[in-house]
């Protein structure tokens, strides 16, 4: 799996000048790592993020600690790939019936950032779809979970995401 991912990774065409640097950044460390999706392994690992789209715009969540707009995402269970990962914790997250596009996991951006206590999140951004239900998160998650419109989604959402945000927008 490693191996695919870090292929994956080297074949993005970067949005904009921060994931071109992040694609740098993240082939230099994920290289060096022996466990790159163990969070207890080391300080920098990777984490899986989905940015969910359907016919209503974009779903985002004002994040609970960080009280910014982001797409859902987190850490990496044991037995996850990235792309499985972005999928259980967007549905955790939001509550909604979310699937990779029907092409499978497609990774659609990347993004290198602090996370909590030190660490360094290498996060891979996979495409989700859903319907057009309300999100639900559950007790224990944010429950600032809504849709957003493109234009509003750029607006509000964290810097870090807004060029992929742009790069999927539909024309």
């Amino acid at each position: 799996m490693m191996e695919s991912v870090s292929l994956a990774v080297a074949e993005r065409i970067p949005v904009d000048e921060r994931e071109a640097a992040s694609i740098q950044i993240f082939l230099e460390q994920f290289a060096r790592l022996e466990h790159p999706f163990d969070e207890e392994a080391d300080a920098v690992h990777v984490t899986g993020s989905a940015i969910i789209i359907g016919r209503r715009g974009v779903v985002l969540h004002l994040h609970k600690r960080l009280g910014i707009w982001l797409q859902p995402g987190g850490h990496i269970d044991r037995s996850e790939t990235p792309w499985q990962a972005a999928l259980r914790e967007a549905r955790e997250e939001t509550g909604l019936v979310v699937r990779h596009p029907a092409q499978g996991p497609l990774l659609v951006h990347v993004d290198v950032h602090p996370g909590p206590r030190g660490h360094t999140h290498l996060d891979l951004r996979y495409l989700l779809e859903a319907d057009d239900e309300e999100p639900s998160p559950p007790p224990g998650e944010s429950q600032e979970v809504r849709w957003f419109s493109w234009d509003e989604a750029i607006a509000v959402a964290d810097s870090g995401l807004v060029g992929a945000l742009r790069a999927l927008r539909p024309s």
